[in-house]
């Protein structure tokens, strides 16, 4: 009986990619598994067949002769059916992340090599005044992490001595259990994953590698920065292992509430009282700004809430160009404390100027025939 065609077992086509050819053959692996499918003859047929396949196709060499010579290409040296161990590095290939496989070792000459690990990321949640977060200032961090062992270059063996070998994973980090059909990784126990031992250890660092160390980062940080934004030092997070690559450190910026001033954006609001007379005749107020004290004409007849627009006196964003606008909203500030004489003056100029309401109070006027309308109907 023929053998099946590799790339019709698993469903791709002669000229797909090595990424198609491995997500293939994990999907029908997941699928026909005896482990998934007890006593089914058929479905671990399948699996041998698929098994024998990728095998093939996932290795260049082999993938060229089985191009050029179909299966006769590929069966000198018993390449035709693949063993258990064969097995094992197959599907640990397509499943190690799953079953803690390999992850980030590197290779090495000799079937070993040492397992780097890439330093971890760090956070600092930096707290800024508004004016800060406004105008951009330079900070000091104090970060404590984890940075390369001077004494052993981050080794972690002592000068003059190297890290050997782990004799029990061959360097690999891992080690193998076979059952059945079915493999399976795990750290391994006598180099805890790092595909070496060190048999004299570096006294400073103890054989880590790296220490823990508080470092001070001066970080200038940009003007219109807001609340939540985080900035990105590369490689200020923490010593990776095995000579890995040093993490990042983001910095998580947040802003203190104002006393004064709420942000939106690139706009700042502030609610500024405003007295009764100033209102009805109009007046200057004196208007804070994140740069000073500047003066708002109040026109004559202002209502209670109005919004004013002081341009460029906002923010300046990193998203977009330009500087945004202060929204002041004055508020009419009911006097208090008042004496008898100034009672008296208010009574008489509530009755003379409600001899005309619809004159000096058309808003109450309007509001009123609202009223009477709602309920007629």
């Amino acid at each position: 009986m023929a053998e099946q065609d590799y790339y019709q077992a698993l469903g791709v086509a002669r000229d797909a990619s090595a990424d198609q050819i491995k997500k293939a053959y994990r999907s029908l692996a997941m699928k026909h598994h005896p482990d998934r499918n007890p006593g089914d003859k058929s479905a671990e047929d399948k699996f041998k067949v698929i098994q024998k396949a990728y095998e093939v196709l996932s290795d260049p060499e082999k993938r060229r002769a089985y191009d050029q010579f179909g299966h006769a290409g590929v069966q000198q040296g018993g390449m035709g059916g693949a063993g258990a161990a064969g097995f094992g590095d197959i599907f640990e290939d397509i499943f190690g992340d799953i079953l803690g496989g390999r992850g980030g070792r590197t290779r090495g000459g000799g079937g070993g090599g040492t397992r780097s690990q890439r330093g971890a990321d760090l956070r600092y949640n930096l707290t800024l005044d508004l004016e800060d977060a406004v105008f951009g200032k330079t900070v000091e961090l104090h970060v404590p992490t984890w940075v390369h062992c001077e004494t052993c270059k981050g080794s972690g063996a002592k000068p003059g001595t190297h890290p050997t070998t782990c004799a029990t994973c061959k360097g690999h980090g891992q080690v193998h259990i076979q059952q059945g059909f079915f493999a399976m990784s795990q750290t391994c126990p006598t180099c805890h994953g790092s595909g070496q031992t060190i048999s004299d250890p570096c006294t400073q660092c103890r054989g880590q590698g790296r220490i823990r160390e508080e470092k001070t980062l001066s970080v200038k940080i940009p003007a219109g920065v807001d609340e939540g934004d985080r900035i990105r030092l590369s490689g200020e997070g923490e010593a990776g292992l095995n000579g890995g690559p040093v993490g990042d450190l983001y910095v998580q910026v947040h802003v203190r509430e104002h006393g004064v001033f709420k942000r939106d954006g690139a706009d700042l609001y502030c609610e500024m009282p405003m007295s009764f007379a100033t209102a009805v005749i109009g007046g200057e107020l004196d208007v804070p700004t994140l740069e000073g004290h500047v003066k708002l004409k109040i026109p004559a007849e202002t209502q209670t809430g109005r919004l004013f627009r002081l341009r460029g006196k906002g923010v300046t964003s990193l998203h977009r160009s330009g500087r945004g606008d202060l929204l002041c909203r004055v508020l009419i500030e009911t006097p208090v404390n008042l004496t008898a004489q100034q009672k008296a003056l208010l009574r008489e100029f509530d009755k003379d100027i409600n001899a005309d309401p619809t004159r000096h109070y058309p808003k109450s006027d309007s509001w009123l025939d609202a009223v009477r309308h709602f309920f007629r109907k």
